[in-house]
């Protein structure tokens, strides 16, 4: 028989008595409460207020959640709404006690520390609503069984910015999420992780307010409306103008469809608007119906409700106007009659600014039904499939389906039979067959399909190797060897050239600065003699190293001989010609000087090349007279130096201050990069605009931004000294394939992009000079591989197929 609601009181009364603890009242009246309902015959739920429990609380408190099992009450809910002095440890406990009853667990301020929170992260709970709010997650990982989990709340968790790669994968009835004003910003992983949530149908990153068009955000209502749920210290973000590109054909809308897209009350008690928000901020919606024609039989869909402080409202999705006008602050308004609404966005996390954020998540969600409080139509559904096909990639070389590594190695070996040994079975599907480099191509897909976490690494050299056990270096700038896959030079700021085995992370020839040399700027290994490359620093200083020819040091480590040029004075970049017989150098200067590499000669200056000083020189990649200037003047410049470059050969301009150039591997292109993320492929012929990018802008005029080839001139990595993201991007369509997102080893520490480099010997590999904002900390070289899994061991990082980038077609 269950044991009744004042029997449950009467064993707490005891326990407290046996204890010496003095009864708390709140948890009487919950319990009173609880048999109120009960003799209602409404449902029997024990509201538990865990505000101002103590240790000393524990035991009698536990001896009841313990027997609620086998008691009158239906569900119990967990609640923490201010600071709470019990222990984490007792806290889980009485949580857990409760077992198959649990319902909510609704811990706003959370005090329990991180035991707590890993705890709960690594064994789950029971409940059906979770809200962690404020959480001081940085890296979600809810691995733990989550079975009965119907809604989880993470709003306000300021320091969560991305998710281990297991996160969610035991939550299978999630049906809503929400985490605003969190530091939520990769696209791709959040839909990784998302993408195990079979049942997710609601999702939320922002709160999109809805407004009277009288200034005014909120207007009378009953007692048990609530508006958006946020912490008593929060302050509204400053946001920047969104638009919502969601349509309505008026003319096939019925009148019923557009009544169901208005909020099911029209007196929800609604958030205030920031007074010091600016007016860029808003997104207004002129929405104009008739008084009779509001249905206030609406009522909230499942998901949120007010029992964890969650708003309740659902709002209509951005309606159009009728001639499909949108105003110049990016509002769209729409009139259906005499009814005027304001929709603001508030607490929105960097992901929700990503561009062609709601259309990537609407595409990759297929059953989701509400984004940020905007129902989801067919309509939005259709419109998000096109511009996503149009603007991403989901799998590289335009594969649209994920295969299977060991299905594609099975069919390139049944193709390599010979016709007249294979049985029926092993004859091939399709006649034409396929090349070697389409199955390459392949296997990077299917790979890349199953590592959306790429496997991140920082090279690990110190100057241990040396002798030196406090040595440290910090690098500056860095090549990858164009000719041994297994080697990569880099230079630091205090003016050492560093020759190193990147796979087994070994010092190969060490270089110091002598005291010559300031920071090292400028690297170039020369191709048809593998051992020697030219090192440039911003002193001027310039040299020519073959790390082949050196004695050998006490420690075992080679020096190198070394070749001096004449100076140039504020270097900053050096390139070396096709047929390693000449090398260029630029800097903080019009001038590009020509060097003859032989002798060892400074040949030629030429003088006012630019309007401005030339950041990046190179040379064109088979022809060895051809080469390109970029310079902050905003133009990027072609010369031959068979013409003498008196004048160039053509010019191309950016809106902004160029900051560097390369060519591309068959030099049919000029990849143009200039400040805040304006990335343009040029025609290498003449100049003209091929591709752009159109990636977006920071607003920030030192956002320096640095491009190069992947895959041969298959793919472009661009990335920027202000973010801490690197985009991976198709050289043909321009369209996104992936987001690399860079992230400090400590809490709160923030990574910026100094350079970039793709992997000229594997695949969807690349390594990115990655600095810290603090400038205590020091750079590192991360080096990147998209086709492994973040949880993959450093032996497969450093391995993977290898084939000829420029032999592969676009």
């Amino acid at each position: 028989m269950a044991i009744k609601i004042p029997a449950l009181g009467s064993i707490y009364m005891e326990s407290c008595r046996r204890h010496d603890v003095a009864p708390r009242t709140e948890f009487l009246s919950a319990l009173f409460k609880a048999d109120v309902k009960k003799s209602r015959h409404e449902l029997c739920v024990l509201e538990i207020l865990l505000d101002h429990v103590k240790d000393v609380d524990f035991h009698p408190l536990l001896e009841v959640t313990t027997r609620i099992g086998d008691s009158e009450i239906e569900a119990v809910d967990v609640l923490n709404e201010s600071s709470c002095a019990l222990n984490g440890e007792y806290a889980l406990v009485l949580i857990r006690s409760i077992d198959q009853k649990l319902r909510i667990v609704d811990l706003q301020d959370l005090s329990f520390g991180k035991d707590f929170l890993r705890d709960v992260s690594q064994r789950g709970l029971q409940c059906q609503v979770l809200n962690l709010r404020s959480s001081h997650f940085r890296k979600l990982n809810l691995v733990g069984e989550f079975l009965r989990l119907h809604t989880l709340n993470l709003d306000y968790s300021t320091m969560l910015s991305s998710f281990r790669e297991d996160c969610f994968s035991s939550m299978p009835n999630l049906m809503c999420l929400s985490m605003c004003e969190t530091r939520i910003s990769n696209l791709w992983t959040t839909i990784a992780a998302l993408s195990k949530l079979p049942s997710l149908v609601e999702l939320r990153f922002q709160n999109w307010i809805c407004c009277n068009d009288v200034g005014s955000s909120g207007s009378s209502g009953g007692d048990d409306q609530t508006g958006p749920s946020q912490p008593s210290n929060a302050s509204h973000l400053e946001m920047p103008p969104i638009s919502l590109n969601l349509l309505i054909d008026l003319d096939v809308m019925t009148e019923q469809a557009i009544r169901n897209l208005l909020p099911f009350s029209m007196n929800q008690n609604f958030q205030n608007a920031n007074e010091d928000s600016s007016d860029d901020s808003e997104v207004d919606f002129s929405i104009h119906l008739e008084n009779d024609q509001l249905d206030s039989s609406h009522s909230a869909p499942p998901g949120w409700n007010r029992e964890i402080n969650l708003p309740s409202e659902t709002t209509s999705a951005a309606l159009s106007n009728q001639n499909g006008e949108e105003s110049s602050e990016g509002a769209i308004s729409g009139h259906v009659a005499d009814v005027s609404f304001k929709y603001i966005s508030e607490h929105a996390p960097p992901i929700c600014f990503e561009q062609h954020y709601r259309e990537f998540m609407i595409a990759s969600i297929p059953q989701l039904r509400v984004l940020d409080n905007l129902p989801i139509r067919n309509i939005d559904r259709e419109i998000a499939n096109l511009t996503f096909f149009e603007h991403f990639e989901r799998l590289p070389y335009r594969r649209s389906d994920k295969e299977n590594v060991v299905s594609i190695l099975q069919k390139r070996e049944i193709r390599a039979i010979p016709s007249s040994f294979r049985t029926q079975k092993q004859m091939p599907m399709d006649p034409v067959g396929k090349s070697q480099h389409s199955y390459a191509r392949s296997l990077c897909a299917a790979k890349m399909g199953s590592s959306t976490w790429p496997y991140m690494h920082s090279l690990s050299i110190s100057g241990n190797d040396l002798g030196d056990e406090n040595g440290s270096f910090r690098p500056r700038q860095f090549e990858y060897h164009p000719t041994n896959s297994s080697l990569m030079v880099f230079g630091t700021l205090d003016g050492e050239v560093v020759v190193v085995n990147h796979e087994k992370q070994k010092i190969v020839s060490y270089i110091p600065s002598f005291g010559t040399m300031n920071s090292v700027l400028g690297l170039c290994w020369l191709k048809h003699f593998p051992s020697r490359l030219i090192a440039g620093s911003d002193n001027g200083s310039l040299k020519l190293y073959d790390i082949q020819h050196f004695p050998s040091t006490s420690n075992g480590l080679r020096t190198a001989s070394s070749v001096t040029f004449d100076e140039f004075d504020q270097l900053t970049s050096v390139h070396v010609n096709s047929t390693d017989e000449l090398f260029l150098a630029s800097g903080y200067s019009k001038n590009v000087a020509l060097y003859d590499i032989n002798s060892g000669r400074r040949l030629q200056v030429f003088t006012d090349m630019h309007q401005e000083h030339i950041n990046v020189v190179k040379f064109s990649n088979r022809s060895p007279s051809i080469f390109a200037t970029s310079s902050f003047d905003q133009d990027i410049k072609m010369w031959d130096l068979r013409q003498k470059p008196i004048r160039p050969c053509y010019t191309a301009t950016s809106s902004k201050g160029n900051v560097m150039v390369c060519f591309s591997p068959d030099d049919h292109y000029l990849l143009a990069s200039a400040v805040d993320n304006e990335v343009k492929q040029l025609l290498a012929a003449d100049g003209s605009l091929h591709l752009d990018f159109q990636i977006p802008a920071t607003g920030r005029s030192q956002n320096y931004t640095r491009s190069y080839y992947l895959n041969g001139k298959d793919y472009i990595i661009s990335g920027s000294c202000d973010e801490h993201v690197v985009r991976v991007c198709c050289a043909q369509t321009g369209r996104r394939l992936r987001d690399i997102s860079l992230e400090g080893k400590a809490s709160g520490s923030s990574m910026f992009v100094q350079s970039l480099r793709g992997d000229p010997f594997r695949p969807f590999n690349m390594s990115i000079l990655a600095a810290y904002t603090r400038p205590s900390s020091k750079s590192e070289i991360v080096k990147v591989n998209l086709l492994a899994s973040s949880e993959c061991n450093k032996e497969s990082s450093s391995g993977g197929s290898s084939f000829p980038f420029n032999s592969m077609g676009g």
